[in-house]
């Protein structure tokens, strides 16, 4: 039997959403071991001057838990 835990991340990027969900999935797994599966709750774009400057995502992470 496996135990998981869920925890929520954002991430943002400057070219893409697909950038950011990769670049916060990368980070994450420095910190949480056993990373199954992520889903992407949430997405927002920032404009600046009248074009998209970043792209976030909010992302809530699934891990598997050591026994």
């Amino acid at each position: 039997m496996s135990v998981a835990k869920i925890t929520e991340i954002s991430s943002s990027s400057t070219k893409s959403f697909e950038d950011a969900v990769e670049s916060g999935i990368a980070r994450a797994n420095k910190t949480l071991k056993n990373i199954q599966s992520a889903w992407v709750a949430d997405q927002q774009v920032r404009v600046r001057d009248g074009a998209i400057s970043d792209y976030t995502v909010r992302m809530k992470v699934t891990f598997v838990l050591n026994d």
